[in-house]
């Protein structure tokens, strides 16, 4: 990884509809090369997808909801429940396993309180959890999905 491979990573983080004439300007390679250096990030793996990022709010998504799970079953029959319910939740966007005392925490959005309590309900109706708790966004203060580079060693 050197300085044009974190180069194009940034650009395409800020902006993943750049062509490839655009992105290799920023970069300062020809487009051939360009062109070869992100199908080569592609095929490791570095970049896995080009998305388009919506606004949650202007298309009615205006909760965000912290759910932190505990269960008192940490078996492969209980996890495989638990993981086919939330990647089966079209308003979970992210699930992670934690070490300490909460087991697992749960990013969602929904419309409203209402929708929030249909979800809870559909949760606990499907996996046996210990306890669930709760925490809504107020106000985001920061919110990215670019990854920071600067740690990269060049080559």
């Amino acid at each position: 990884m050197d300085r044009i491979d974190r180069a194009i990573l940034n650009a395409l983080q800020d902006d993943a509809t750049l062509t490839v004439a655009e992105l290799s300007t920023r970069v300062g390679l020809s487009k051939s090369a360009c062109w070869r250096r992100v199908q080569l990030l592609e095929e490791e793996g570095v970049i896995g997808a080009r998305v388009t990022l919506l606004n949650q709010e202007k298309l009615g998504l205006n909760l965000t909801v912290y759910s932190a799970i505990r269960t008192h079953e940490h078996t492969a029959d209980w996890f495989a429940r638990f993981h086919a319910m939330v990647t089966a939740m079209e308003n979970v966007m992210e699930v992670h396993r934690l070490s300490g005392d909460i087991d697992y925490l749960i990013r969602a959005v929904v419309p409203d309180m209402r929708s929030y309590d249909e979800m809870y309900k559909e949760m606990i109706a499907k996996v046996d959890l210990y306890d669930v708790s709760s925490s809504f966004s107020m106000e985001t203060i920061k919110y990215t999905t670019a990854l920071p580079l600067h740690h990269l060693k060049s080559e």
